[in-house]
């Protein structure tokens, strides 16, 4: 790397000890491109300093130009990467999404056609891109103190909601205050636990805000991004349970008209601060399953949809129809009972996860649009993945023998709850007669996402305290919600494991975890990783078969759609 120190060290100057360390491992050879700029940007090193930086060190980056919602210009090759659209603006974009499986409440949305009803009208203080690279948004800079214990944002000026009333640091902290507050019942509780508190949200002056953290966390910058959709910021006081007949936002669209489970139509925001949306106008329509939103979408009754699954819609990729895949963490966590029932012993866990093989289900239900996953969270599209733990493989004759050593040769019956959504009760049946080879025989429970996330599927239990449960995950911009969530110890006061339907409880993980997303730098972070991954692979408490693309698909005559990690887009998009 020839590195001209002459531009570098003024880049370097004044910056915290985070900051520094980031552009040392840079120097030292230790960080790709795509990784420093990954990891520049969740530490608080701006788009034009991260790639003046690259360019002291003598490489550059075609990855800093900017997404739709900024008001600077891409560059053609980005543009193209992120479907920016050619055709004619102004046009009415008739969308087809999955129903939400209740209210849309920011607070407690937890399902993708909520996440992504809040994402049409809604902005949060960062944005994660397709490349995992973290710009700003509502916030237009951030930076961690020494031990990533403290982060101050500043805030955006010249920002109004939909109705024209100013977004001002109050509207954050008010925002972020109920987000991080376990006792209203919060999804956020899932990223926030043991991490912020509403205590640790302060408004330092009219345009910053401090967050205090618990603990340290060297990737909260994606903690306040798109990734973690709750937090999108609304009006100080604001009554969430209002928001279904208002959306109040500070994003490109304003609700029109909307009704439950329907959809409804969002037009510009006239008072957007960047730049206009091209469509005039989003008519959002609601279905209930994928088959029809497939043919809808084939019949020309809507131009793009949000999502689609190779088993469900592999009509779609008959080249009729423009497709865009994105390499993502898009999961399903198939979790057992750790404390009570037959996967109290470990080997039994080990048994069930070496009867899946993951290659043929890769090929089965995705056609090659999916990775293996290796019974831990770590998709490979993180940088952080660490490849040095062998993969586990179908084994049945050692499974036999694992159920034999655990005094289970003889077999089980077992209930496992899951939810009617995309390839899921595909998997779910894969699963039965996976297990039955080894003499477990489950019994499915498959219930539309409504009841999955409501108040149980067995009896007046919930979900989360089946046996065994097959979820649905989002993809994220790092992987610390799922080590924290659905694996770490359950403590209902601060909301750590708030998702652990596994209930595990092994305190040598708690720690590794917590070093893990207190960790700044990607080679710690990477070591870190492979020691959990090893930890994980031995317990076995959840099994992760796959990571797969995210999938969506628009009419010929339509551009601009912006894919996301998490899975949706933005209706960037015109017709031609």
């Amino acid at each position: 790397m020839d590195i001209d120190h002459g531009r570098l060290d003024p880049l370097r100057r004044g910056r915290g000890p985070i900051q520094e360390h980031v552009i040392d491992e840079l120097v030292a050879g230790r960080l790709s491109r795509r990784e420093f700029l990954s990891r520049a940007t969740k530490v608080g090193i701006g788009i034009p300093a991260a790639t003046a930086i690259l360019a002291a060190c003598g490489t550059s980056t075609h990855s800093a130009a900017s997404h739709p919602s900024s008001t600077a210009p891409a560059s053609s090759s980005t543009a193209k990467a992120a479907g920016k659209a050619t055709g004619k603006a102004g046009a009415t974009i008739r969308a087809g999404q999955a129903v939400p499986s209740g209210a849309i409440n920011p607070l407690i949305v937890n399902d993708q056609g909520g996440l992504e009803t809040l994402d049409i009208v809604g902005e949060w203080l960062t944005f994660c891109d397709e490349k995992l690279v973290h710009r700003p948004q509502l916030a237009t800079s951030w930076k961690p103190n020494a031990d990533a214990t403290a982060w101050d944002f500043t805030i955006r000026q010249g920002v109004k909601f939909a109705d024209g009333t100013p977004l001002t640091v109050d509207d954050v902290v008010y925002t972020m205050k109920q987000q991080a507050d376990p006792k209203v019942g919060v999804n956020a509780a899932s990223v926030f636990g043991g991490t912020l508190t509403s205590a640790g949200v302060e408004k330092l002056d009219d345009t910053t805000v401090r967050f205090n953290l618990e603990a340290a966390d060297g990737s909260f910058t994606d903690a306040v991004s798109q990734t973690n959709y709750n937090v999108m910021i609304v009006p100080n006081n604001y009554d969430f349970t209002k928001f279904e007949s208002e959306f109040p936002g500070t994003g490109k669209f304003m609700m029109k008209s909307y009704t439950r489970n329907v959809g409804g139509t969002f037009v510009r925001n006239p008072h957007y601060w960047g730049t206009p949306a091209l469509p005039a106008e989003i008519q959002l329509t609601y279905f209930s399953d994928e088959g029809a939103m497939t043919s809808a979408l084939e019949a020309g009754s809507i131009d793009c949809d949000d999502l689609f699954t190779v088993s469900g819609s592999p009509q779609l990729l008959t080249g009729n129809f423009n497709v865009l895949a994105l390499k993502s963490s898009l999961q399903r966590q198939l979790s057992m009972r750790c404390d009570t029932g037959p996967f109290t012993n470990k080997l039994v866990r080990q048994a069930m996860a070496l009867t899946l093989n993951r290659p043929e289900i890769v090929q089965a239900l995705f056609k090659g649009y999916a990775v293996v996953g290796n019974d831990n969270p770590f998709a490979p599209v993180f940088p952080m993945y660490n490849p040095s733990v062998p993969q586990r493989v179908q084994d049945i004759s050692r499974a036999k023998k694992l159920m034999a050593q655990a005094g289970a040769s003889r077999g089980f019956s077992c209930q496992l709850a899951t939810e009617q959504f995309e390839e899921i009760p595909q998997f779910a049946q894969i699963i039965k007669q996976s297990a039955a080879q080894i003499g477990i025989d489950i019994k499915l429970s498959i219930t539309s996402q409504t009841q999955y996330y409501g108040a149980g599927v067995f009896g007046q239990s919930p979900w989360l305290d089946a046996t065994m449960s097959l979820v649905d995950y989002g993809a994220r911009g790092v992987p610390n919600v799922y080590l924290e969530a659905p694996l770490q110890t359950i403590n209902a006061k601060t909301g750590q494991g708030s998702w652990n339907a596994a209930h595990f409880n092994d305190p040598a993980y708690d720690t590794l975890s917590k070093q893990y997303v207190a960790a700044t730098d990607l080679t710690t972070q990477r070591k870190l990783a492979g020691q959990i991954e090893t930890l994980l692979l031995d317990e076995t408490p959840i099994i992760w078969a796959y990571f797969f693309d995210g999938l969506t698909a628009q009419a010929k005559n339509v551009n601009g759609i912006y894919p996301t990690p998490l899975g949706i887009f933005y209706y960037n998009m015109t017709k031609s």
